[in-house]
């Protein structure tokens, strides 16, 4: 591994004979990759780093109760929107240098970017993509004029050529976000809650591309994810978005299914959907005592070129880093072809936003296109309202 200087160096052996261990909160699924690399630590610092299984979805909260009272781990493994609260409440230490930032793709490194500072080192990102069952659709379409084509030409009593579900904002986004909508302005200084992007035109051109699939009966009313999750497994739906956690059940149901990433499809300009990109990292406790040991292992063992590569041999999930991600395509096998696929949609999407002010958001958009797909309103008229519920309750 790349170590720091030399002064940080010393400081670490010194720090090695009074330092008791470095303690990681980690889900089960990151176990055995930071196994080699704690061994590698321990090794070089002679510090012992214990990593301690928490469930994923009680990391955060735990660490809410025990960091600030000086306890808990000093690592923590978890989602970038996390960062926002966890930020605020000064409770995760800015990471203050990253070597090799350059190879870091843009959207891992945005996604932990909290008020113009690094609160994380990523290692994986992820988001949904368009799913294609290869006894339906016999041409990979390029363009969404050309996958409404084709998903009319599958289209029967029996079989609904594209379901997806649009209701839910996160899996609308993409068409959204991509025509130039936008959640929270993005500044130098982060984001701007107070200017919303989610009924500017770009917005209301994506709303009006979703209604029309279902103004032209190309998606059945009434979707919602249990069906489209089934009709698929069922071979009864040509086209869907979902995500890679999907996917096994598909290949257990004996679907021959393909993957295009959003990076390969475009609106009739040219550009892409942008999908909302999922990121987990390494943050420090703000609190801990052994901030320095921790950042050496959160920037050096983990953020290098080997820990990144570990930690995918160990995950299989998409990586954070370009060239991590280059060296794994070049020899990559039919096993790794869910995970390219997925990363290269990530590539294009953008970071769920990482404020407190993003679970405003979620049920006014849902509401919203709830009543945009069931032609209940208007385009414009719901995502405006849908936007100044999201002011009200920030303002609240």
């Amino acid at each position: 591994m790349r170590k720091l200087t030399a002064i940080f160096i010393i400081m670490l052996v010194v720090l090695s004979f009074v330092s008791a261990k470095l303690v990681i909160w980690s889900s089960e699924n990151q176990i055995p990759a930071l196994q080699k690399l704690a061994a590698d630590f321990e090794s070089d610092y002679g510090i012992q780093v214990e990593i301690q299984q928490v469930n994923f979805g009680d990391i955060k909260s735990k660490f809410l109760t025990a960091a600030p009272a000086g306890e808990g781990p000093d690592i923590i493994v978890g989602a970038h929107d996390w960062v926002g609260e966890l930020a605020i409440n000064g409770l995760i230490e800015p990471i203050p240098f990253l070597p090799d930032k350059e190879q870091y793709y843009e959207v891992a490194l945005e996604a932990f970017n909290y008020g113009g500072k690094l609160y994380g080192v990523p290692y994986t990102i992820e988001a949904i993509g368009i799913i294609y069952n290869k006894d339906l659709v016999f041409d990979v379409p390029k363009t969404l004029t050309e996958l409404e084509q084709l998903a009319l030409e599958a289209s029967d009593d029996e079989v609904v050529g594209f379901i997806y579900t649009a209701g839910d904002f996160y899996f609308s986004a993409p068409f959204i976000l991509g025509r130039g909508g936008y959640i929270f302005k993005e500044t130098s200084a982060g984001l701007d809650v107070k200017d919303i992007g989610l009924s500017n035109q770009g917005a209301i051109a994506g709303g009006n591309l979703i209604k029309s699939w279902f103004d032209k009966g190309l998606i059945p009313g009434g979707p919602n994810y249990n069906l489209m999750d089934s009709l698929f497994k069922d071979g009864l739906a040509a086209f869907i978005i979902n995500g890679i956690w999907a996917t096994p059940s598909y290949r257990d149901a004996g679907i021959d299914y393909a993957i295009i990433p959003f990076s390969e499809i475009t609106f009739n300009d040219g550009t892409t959907p942008r999908p909302f990109v999922g990121v987990q990292g390494f943050m420090i406790n703000a609190k801990s005592s052994n901030k320095l040991e921790a950042t050496e292992f959160v920037v050096n063992y983990i953020g290098s070129y080997e820990g990144q590569y570990g930690m995918f041999l160990g995950e299989r999930r998409g990586t954070a880093r370009a060239d991590v991600f280059a060296f794994i395509e070049a020899g990559a096998g039919p096993e790794l072809y869910d995970v390219l696929q997925f990363s290269k949609s990530a590539s294009v999407g953008t970071p769920m936003p990482n404020v407190p002010e993003m679970a405003s958001v979620w049920g006014a958009m849902g509401d919203a296109l709830g009543l945009i797909i069931n032609g209940q309103d208007t385009v414009e008229n719901a995502l405006s309202a849908a936007v100044q519920k999201i002011k009200t309750t920030i303002g609240n």
